[in-house]
């Protein structure tokens, strides 16, 4: 199928809202059945978790202007889905993710629970049925209590091979950089391990990156004027250690992490460091919440759109920022817990691509 006749196809298959519901609400329910929410074996599990309105400037976008999200570039980090892919496996969520318009995997393990085990080869083939390309994958950063664990750290060729063998361009980790304390030095010698990964990775072809929560823009415990997200910034090799900026996550440290200790201001803006720094960003995760100041992180977790980011004009300023913009970085939708995960990346899917630049038309 041409790229053109597949748009032309997803936008029919987007305007047909409760079809669609259906597809993930009844095929959830009745062909799926209920399953609970594991968050076996993925550091996304350690970062804080949380989570109906428009934000101002959110909208819904739908006009006749040129699309925000670029074509080819949406996809979703499979961690939102492991309720359906342990009961289920691999192959009927990935149905469903073809038929919602993905056109990325970023994978958060590589077996599938009561589904039965599965290859990495097997898995590398069943995506590219599907026409899902596997972009990236999480992977522990370290576990020092344990030599053989399935870390960087410990079996940094095991976890290169199999990204290898399942033909990712990149591979991270969503461990936060506290292997040796919140210190600057501490800092300094995660940046020396990343800086390790990323040459080893180079070598195959891949990318290493690092994923955020909120905790990576605190201060140093012994500079309080230093952020250790800087320390990241500057102790890495920009060629050899990439970033995947969690937006949502970033939010919650603008509102956490705007003051000092001593109460004196410290701006952050998540979309400057990625406009001062494009090429460090090849990854993003694209996760809403509806603010509200009387929680820890100042926003509660929603399904993409319902929340209060403004992913319209963050989209369109990053994609515009350089010439290759549209094609160098992709989006990997992502609820840490959503009510219903099915449901979630169809709206995220249909939320997104009725983004428009320009004058909204609603």
């Amino acid at each position: 199928m041409s790229r053109t006749s597949k748009d032309t196809e997803l936008a029919r298959r987007l305007s047909r809202r409760n079809i669609l519901g259906v597809a993930a609400g009844a095929t959830a329910a009745t062909i799926i059945g209920t399953a609970s929410a594991q968050a076996a074996g993925r550091d996304h599990a350690q970062g804080p978790g949380k989570g109906h309105g428009h934000g101002p400037g959110h909208g819904h976008g739908k006009g006749k202007g040129k699309p925000v999200l670029p074509p080819g570039r949406l996809g979703i980090q499979l961690y939102s889905l492991r309720d359906k892919i342990s009961t289920l496996g691999f192959a009927p969520v990935f149905a469903e993710l073809e038929k919602y318009g993905y056109d990325e995997i970023e994978l958060a393990g590589y077996t599938q629970g009561s589904a039965g085990p599965i290859t990495l080869a097997q898995l590398r083939r069943l995506a590219k049925d599907h026409g899902l390309n596997p972009i990236g994958s999480h992977v522990g950063y370290y576990d020092d209590n344990n030599p053989g664990a399935y870390t960087f750290a410990q079996n940094l060729e095991k976890v290169l091979d199999d990204a290898q063998a399942l033909g990712l361009k990149h591979i991270g980790t969503a461990s936060g950089p506290f292997r040796y304390g919140s210190t600057v030095d501490g800092w300094k010698r995660a940046a020396d391990d990343f800086n390790k990964y990323g040459a080893a990775a180079r070598k195959r072809g891949m990318k290493f990156y690092q994923h955020n929560h909120a905790e990576e823009f605190s201060f140093a415990t012994d500079k309080p004027k230093v952020r250790l997200y800087d320390v990241l910034l500057a102790e890495t090799d920009p060629d050899l250690v990439y970033l995947e900026l969690d937006i949502y996550w970033a939010y919650c440290a603008q509102f956490r992490f705007s003051k000092r200790a001593d109460g004196t201001n410290a701006p952050l803006d998540p979309l400057k460091y990625v406009l001062k720094h494009p090429n460090r960003y090849p990854l993003f995760h694209v996760k809403d919440g509806v603010r509200d100041d009387t929680t820890r992180d100042g926003y509660r977790m929603s399904d993409v759109g319902d929340g209060d980011i403004d992913y319209k004009t963050f989209l369109s300023k990053v994609t515009n920022r350089t010439h290759q913009g549209r094609t160098y970085h992709h989006w990997q939708a992502e609820h840490d817990n959503p009510v219903e995960s099915l449901a979630f990346a169809r709206k995220s899917s249909e939320h997104l691509h009725s983004l428009r630049e320009g004058r909204c038309a609603d």
